[in-house]
């Protein structure tokens, strides 16, 4: 025998343990289970034993459903009252309630035995059904039934003794059996409000009384009872209901349509004053006005997830359809209109985010992208027409303040660079390895700006003195020197540490610095990596870099390190920094010869005014990034980050600044919403799989062109209709059309189109038939 309370203390146990108790139990061979519920649902079924031996559940305060879906073989006993859908679907148990049941007991029961000692509350009863092949599903109750009970019952026995019910004008309740088909209903007592639609009431006859009297002594005897059996069994009390057969239901006449639009809805008829009817009848499949659906060409309304993942907006699904095309030249010119740096960052350095969310590596591997950048190397863009004669200072040559001189040098703007170091690049010259980044991609690109009109002016540190003079001698000024003062955190021994961007500028200069056999690098960062990196060109032999949190380099950069030999560790808490090496949290010693520390870098403002409002020590902007009047910033002195992210603020900062030279409003680009991955159809480019990639400027058919499209001509050869024509404009563009006249609105054209362009509409004529989207 199985026992178990529901309750603890004041603890409650979820239905979902308790079932899983009990089916354990069984499990163990157990027939007989004690159950001290406290509203628990589903109690009892579906159950059955593993050796087929019968089941018996006692149960207490049971929750809904108690006996669902009940099997051969097992009762019941609830003690007391039972909640909503007792027996529900029952499907051969006998289940006994000693006291009321709730709403819908018996609900949809089909096979097996329930008996109620009490009331039960509304649409009991109903859907109850039989399959011939099996015993009729029994259903008793002692007392009452609520509302509605016995809707739709399609089979089955039921049984309402109507005791203690004499107060009740139906013991069935308010509008029983209505779409009553089949079963039969015996009632004591009186019931109003039977449907008659449905189903008739008629008197019992010899097999009535048989089934009632033979029946009686097991009801009353499971829900202990017996001593009204007297009581019950005066058959001149009992009625019983059946359905109406076919013949006996009220029929309607039948109307045909046509009959009923010329006469009930014309003009005069009920809906005359809010109709008009043209008499036209619709096919199944039409075309023009009466289309449910509209297809529309939206090319690039969404951003690829190349485009939406890429800091700097860069619409390389583009690039690879221009290449698709032969636009070799217009290809890798592209990417020059949101950077100047296509070589150094995207092709050498960036963590190339484009490629981690490119829908291409769903499937095989990303589109290379990052390597495509390289192609563009020798490439640069037209100057422009005329000079605006507005002149511009740009404090910081790195890749912020590169990037804003490159688009306002190439909208007419004359600038100037001033860098404290040098050489021009910011922390591309100075820090990034050359292994990395090397030094003849950099100087193209700075050469492409310069070329572009921009000067440089090198050695040249701007303090607070020189600030209000440019402020003064420029047109408008750009605070873009960026972070160069890296953060220490001031441990026990921490004048011992090395502050990694400067052990990083000292490599970059071809100094060399003394590290040791042993380096440890407090900080896993892509810093953090190059730092490594530099430990062993400088000769160090072990190198361990640690984090109090996942690293949060690129992988190819964690690989890289750990290829020469480096380990990784975390999380680390560093507690004091020794002769020996660092002492961790748990008072271990990593052991060091050199302890260098690289975890990030502030900005440096000791040349701007202190009353600019910061937030933890970078400068708030306000909406057009400027800072004072005529003054702009963006990159890292708004937010650390990396390289891409600096460049993408400064394509909008430099919109910012054009605006302001030119007295017009700056209006902000709201980024493109991604394309959603269900309106892609990868299953095309299955077909493009290879073994080995080709070259990147190749890659083109691999490229799935996301949200913009490919020119493949599925649509147009998909079309049952042939209403979508392709249509080719003079300046070398083109779109595709959809006729309306010769258009079904199937949506042949949207399951299959691979990059996601067309969109199924509501036909709410009128309706613009195609929808191009600005490409950047």
């Amino acid at each position: 025998m199985f026992k178990i309370s529901a309750i603890n203390g004041n603890d409650r146990m979820s239905t979902q343990d308790l079932l899983q108790a009990i089916n354990e139990a069984l499990a163990q061979g157990e027939t007989e289970f004690h159950i001290d519920a406290a509203g628990q649902h589903d109690i009892g079924g579906p159950l059955w034993h593993p050796e087929g031996k019968p089941l018996k559940f006692y149960v207490t305060n049971p929750g809904q459903r108690v006996g669902s879906m009940c099997l051969e073989g097992t009762e019941i006993i609830v003690e007391g009252s039972a909640s909503a859908d007792v027996g529900w679907l029952n499907a051969g148990g006998k289940i006994v309630v000693k006291g009321d049941g709730g709403d819908t007991t018996a609900h949809c029961a089909a096979l097996g035995k329930i008996y109620v000692g009490g009331r039960v509350g509304t649409r009991s009863g109903s859907l109850m059904k039989h399959d011939p092949l099996y015993e009729a599903p029994e259903f008793w109750v002692l007392k009452n039934c609520g509302s509605f009970s016995f809707e739709f019952m399609g089979g089955g026995i039921a049984v309402v003794c109507g005791y203690d019910s004499e107060e009740f004008e139906s013991v069935l309740g308010d509008r029983a059996c209505v779409g009553m088909v089949g079963g039969v209903l015996y009632f004591r007592g009186s019931a109003a409000g039977i449907s008659k639609k449905d189903a008739k009431v008629t008197e019992l006859d010899d097999d009535d009384i048989k089934y009632l009297a033979g029946n009686m002594d097991d009801f009353l005897t499971s829900i202990e009872c017996p001593e009204l059996k007297d009581e019950l069994t005066d058959w001149s009390d009992w009625h019983k209901v059946v359905a109406l057969t076919y013949e006996e239901r009220p029929k309607k006449a039948n109307v045909k349509m046509a009959d009923f639009r010329t006469g009930n809805w014309v003009p005069g008829g009920i809906f005359s004053d809010v109709c008009n009817d043209d008499y036209v009848v619709n096919g199944v499949v039409v075309k023009g006005l009466y289309r449910q659906r509209v297809p529309v060409w939206e090319n690039a309304k969404y951003a690829a997830p190349c485009e939406f993942n890429c800091p700097a907006s860069i619409p390389s699904q583009q690039r690879f359809n221009l290449l698709r095309e032969g636009k070799i030249k217009e290809a890798y010119k592209l990417v020059l209109e949101y950077t100047p740096f296509s070589g150094s960052v995207c092709g050498s350095v960036c963590p190339n985010l484009c490629m981690g969310g490119c829908t291409r590596g769903e499937i095989d591997i990303s589109a290379q992208i990052g390597k495509l950048g390289t192609y563009s190397l020798d490439e640069t863009l037209q100057g422009p027409e005329k000079a605006t004669g507005k002149t511009v200072a740009v404090i910081g040559g790195g890749a912020a303040g590169l990037t804003m001189a490159w688009q306002l040098s190439r909208k007419g703007h004359k600038v100037t660079v001033f860098e404290a170091e040098a050489k021009m690049g910011g922390k591309m010259e100075l820090v990034i390895p050359r292994s990395r980044l090397p030094e003849e991609t950099l100087q193209k690109e700075l050469k492409r700006i310069q070329d572009m009109g921009v000067t440089f002016v090198n050695n040249h540190k701007v303090d607070a003195k020189r600030f209000a003079e440019l402020k003064h001698e420029f047109d408008a000024v750009v605070v873009a020197s960026g972070g160069h003062i890296p953060k220490v955190i001031p441990w026990p021994g921490s004048e011992r540490l090395v502050k990694g961007l400067d052990f990083l500028k000292t490599i970059n200069r071809g100094e060399k610095a003394s590290v040791g056999k042993r380096v440890v690098v407090i900080g896993c960062g892509n810093s953090g990596m190059d730092v490594a990196l530099g430990a062993y060109q400088m000769g160090a032999q072990e190198v361990t870099c640690v984090d109090v949190q996942k690293p949060a380099a690129d992988p190819k950069e964690i690989a890289h390190v750990e290829e020469l030999g480096g380990k990784l560790m975390w999380p680390v808490l560093t507690e004091e920094v020794t002769e020996e090496g660092i002492v961790i949290q748990d008072g271990k010693i990593i052991k060091a010869d050199m302890v260098i520390i690289s975890i990030g870098e502030a900005p440096n403002f000791d040349y701007l005014p202190e009353e600019l409002p910061k937030f933890r020590g970078c400068l708030k902007t306000a909406d057009n990034f400027s800072i004072m009047d005529g003054v702009f910033t963006a990159g890292d002195t708004i937010k650390p980050g990396r390289l891409v992210d600096a460049i993408g603020a400064a394509n909008k900062a430099a919109s910012a600044v054009d605006a302001y030279l030119n007295s017009t409003a700056y209006e902000a680009v709201t980024d493109k919403e991604r394309i959603p991955a269900n309106r892609l159809s990868t299953a095309y480019f299955k077909k493009c799989h290879t073994c080995e990639l080709p070259e990147a400027s190749s890659d083109h058919n691999r490229c799935i062109s996301c949200g913009t499209c490919r020119d493949c001509h599925m649509c147009y050869k998909s079309c049952p209709e042939n209403a979508i024509s392709r249509v080719q404009k003079a300046d070398g563009s083109f779109e595709y059309v959809s006729d309306g006249d010769k258009c079904i609105g199937c949506g042949i054209c949207a399951g299959v189109c691979p990059c996601g362009i067309w969109s199924m509409y509501k036909n709410e004529e009128p309706i613009n038939m195609y929808r191009t989207y600005e490409n950047n």
